[in-house]
């Protein structure tokens, strides 16, 4: 029996483990073991416990007890058996090291010490004591692996009851079995108890995504079940009719599983496709690879999927053979193949090599110099062992021991655990939600660096925080967290929206006082059905992104205006009817047909929140050709993207002219104390001879211009065509520009573009 197999007990009254039956246990793997030791143990550690109750109200001796039950599954040694037993006398009890050496000899006195005051270690912790604690189990794992079995085991059994501890602890105890402990076993390769311990972590942590999981897997194992069955009958017979003796079982992802896949790598999960999988279990090595020699023959084989454990297993001893196949009706399989032996290994990992020789007695050096996973471990620790103070060692230990993790800490010395590559940002977005959302800079350790710096184990981490920051879109695509990516998305997706609704806002606004009426929000509500819209602030957003002209809007609140751009009432006294965008300072707006104030004078607007005019923003410039200061210029509406600024003289233009309703009166709005530099495109022929691009170069740089890009269109034997994207303060500079460019004598021809 593995420990995937076993199930948590069931609520209701605790059922103790009487004496006779843990020997019973013990026997029925190890006829020769020692049962005067484990009866006197298990005498000890009941009057020892006495009338202690654990949270749930039962026996406090019950616990120790589970603790061996599960250790007995594992079928380990008398001694490991007897430590379970007694791994909480010394800590919660009057028993001490001296008296368990006394009764019980040094070795289970020793493995009794290890796990002494284990149990309250807190791993989120930096204090001295706790580093002292941890360095404890570390070491005593380093010398005795049955330390770490018994530790695992006691976290399990409590992880089983966890339903009984208090709300606030309970999500301390989850976090950190799922930050630590699960890992510790997955690097023993004891998979199994891996698996129960995630499963049990998710549960208590995410209730509600666990039980959407479990559902989703539940509804897709009764769809698929029938496949799943035809799968295995027509692989066992294949197997049978050459000869092999295999055991074939269609197993399901563990919902812990098929979450994390989901949030690292982003995808739904109809988009996994390792869901459902065949474990093919046989005698010897070559039957594996005769079974894969068939499965390929049958099926055809996913390039790329096909993986060799055998011959080179992984770091915790796991050995397998894994491919993919396209097996019936087209769906994608997952079968690993392995031994019987291997298939043990890899649900017990470590304890799998503490199995009774024929002697019957347990050789624990044999045991552990099997295992490559314990091997490395205790060079792990070693290394770690020299650290100059608890602390040290506590930072350190964090993650050596993962290598698909880091630890990090906040100030404050809380853990934070984050996968590997992960970014300050994921640990702004791992803290909260509107940390990472206002985050603009952080501290590594002490000293600046860039939010996108990659964290290292130990990293102390501090995030500076700018209040009413949105996080740029670019974000999505650089952290390492489904969590950070979901918040990135959802934010800036809720900051655009924001921007388009107000700049629709301030369109409706004029195009409804040119048709005599007053914008209603009251009103427009009514006509949501006929706009095909289900609330205000989507219309406002459509209107903002082009998606919906404002002749469509009036026409559906007021049915009877048959003309939409008909000449209205004039404008309120002092307005003038152009309006401005914040962040967007440099443009002034009017929605075509809207009445001019004598002298043009400003009226006072509340700006619209819209971020500046680069990036995804309601106001950009022509993609081709851009746009400067002293150029008359017209906005387009271009739906999806909000305004687009073209010079009046851009053929481009012309693509708009059967659409009146999407053009926008412009003008420049500039602030003669800011120096802020505009695109423009210059198209250059240049005499091919040495020296022409630093005659370009030096004659855009000489007059102040700044080169963004620059291409070599066209090549001849005697000329080359070069298109120099620049950026200028104004027209004035980029004609001063042209004409050094043309008295170049290697440039025969300067013009500008204009898209």
């Amino acid at each position: 029996m593995t420990l995937a197999t076993l199930a948590p007990r069931r609520p209701g009254p605790v059922k103790i483990l009487r004496q006779y039956e843990l020997v019973d246990r013990v026997r029925s793997y190890n006829p020769e073991a020692d049962e005067d030791l484990l009866n006197r143990a298990y005498v000890y550690a009941m009057r020892a416990h006495g009338t202690q109750k654990r949270a749930s109200g039962d026996p406090y001796f019950s616990h120790p007890l589970e603790v061996a039950a599960i250790l007995t599954d594992l079928k380990l040694d008398d001694a490991t058996i007897v430590a379970a037993v007694l791994h909480d006398t010394i800590e919660d009890t009057e028993a001490t090291r001296e008296e368990i050496d006394r009764l019980f000899g040094d070795e289970i006195g020793s493995l009794v010490d290890g796990l002494t005051k284990i149990k309250r270690l807190d791993l989120v912790s930096k204090q001295a004591a706790q580093g002292e604690n941890l360095r404890k189990l570390l070491l005593a794992i380093a010398d005795d692996i049955r330390v770490l079995l018994v530790k695992l085991a006691d976290r399990l059994h409590n992880m089983r009851t966890l339903h009984h501890v208090p709300v606030a602890k309970r999500a301390r105890i989850a976090q950190e079995t799922l930050d630590i402990y699960a890992p510790l076993s997955g690097r023993m390769g004891m998979q199994g108890m891996r698996n129960e311990l995630e499963e049990l972590s998710f549960a208590a942590l995410m209730p509600e995504a666990h039980a959407s999981i479990v559902s989703r897997l539940d509804d897709m194992t009764e769809k698929y079940g029938s496949l799943i069955a035809k799968i295995e009958t027509e692989l066992s017979e294949r197997l049978t009719q050459s000869g092999i003796k295999a055991s074939v079982k269609g197993r399901q992802k563990q919902p812990y599983s098929v979450w994390h896949k989901m949030e690292q790598k982003n995808l739904a999960l109809e988009q996994l496709s390792d869901i459902f999988g065949f474990r093919v279990l046989v005698e010897s090595i070559e039957d594996c690879y005769r079974v894969l020699g068939i499965i390929h023959t049958q099926w055809p084989s996913v390039p790329g999927r096909f993986k060799d454990y055998i011959s080179t297993p992984k770091q915790n001893d796991y050995r397998s053979l894994h491919t993919t196949v396209v097996g019936p009706g087209r769906q994608r399989v997952e079968l690993q193949i392995r031994t019987r032996a291997m298939h043990d290994l890899a649900e017990n990992g470590i304890a799998a090599h503490a199995l009774y020789k024929d002697g019957g007695a347990l050789d624990v050096g044999i045991a552990a110099g099997e295992s490559r996973a314990y091997s490395g471990l205790r060079r792990t620790i070693a290394m770690l062992a020299d650290a100059d103070s608890a602390e040290e060692f506590l930072e350190h230990t964090k993650l050596e021991l993962f290598h698909d993790q880091v630890f990090c800490f906040t100030p404050k010395g809380k853990l934070i655990a984050l996968p590997k590559g992960a970014t300050p940002i994921d640990f702004a977005y791992a803290i909260h939600t509107g940390i990472g959302n206002t985050a603009v800079g952080a501290k590594i350790n002490g000293r600046m660096a860039p939010l996108l710096s990659e964290l290292a184990n130990g990293d102390e981490v501090e995030i500076a925080c700018a209040e009413g920051q949105v996080p740029p879109p670019a974000w999505e695509s650089l952290v390492a967290t489904g969590k950070a990516r979901a918040a990135i998305r959802r934010a800036t997706r809720d900051a655009v929206r924001a921007q388009y609704s107000g700049l629709g806002r301030q369109i409706l606004t004029r195009a409804f006082e040119r048709n005599g009426k007053t914008f209603s929000e009251e009103k427009l509500r009514t006509a949501l059905p006929r706009l095909a819209r289900t609330s205000f602030e989507d219309v406002l957003a459509a209107v903002g992104r082009g998606e919906i002209f404002s002749g469509d809007v009036i026409r559906a609140v007021h049915p009877e205006i048959a003309e939409p751009r008909k000449a209205g009432a004039p404008p309120a006294a002092g307005e003038p009817g152009w309006f401005g965008l914040e962040k967007a300072e440099n443009f002034r707006f009017k929605v075509p047909g809207a009445p001019q104030a004598p002298g043009d004078a400003e009226g006072p607007m509340r700006p619209i929140p819209i971020r500046g005019q680069s990036g995804d923003l309601p106001v950009s410039f022509a993609p081709n050709g851009g746009a400067v200061p002293g150029d008359r210029i017209v906005g387009i509406l271009t739906p999806g993207e909000g305004i687009t600024i073209y010079p009046i003289q851009s053929p481009a233009l012309t693509a708009f002219d059967d659409q009146p309703e999407r053009w926008l009166d412009v003008r420049w709005d500039i602030d003669p104390s800011r120096k802020e530099l505009f695109p423009a495109q210059i198209a250059v022929t240049a005499i091919n001879e040495p020296g022409a691009l630093a005659a370009i170069t030096a004659a855009i740089g000489d007059h102040g211009g700044n080169i963004d890009d620059l291409r070599v269109m066209s090549r001849s034997l005697d000329f080359r065509e070069v298109l120099v994207d620049v950026e200028v303060w104004d027209l004035k500079q980029l004609g001063t520009i042209m004409a050094q460019l043309r008295a170049q004598k290697t440039i025969s021809r300067v013009e500008r573009v204009n898209g």
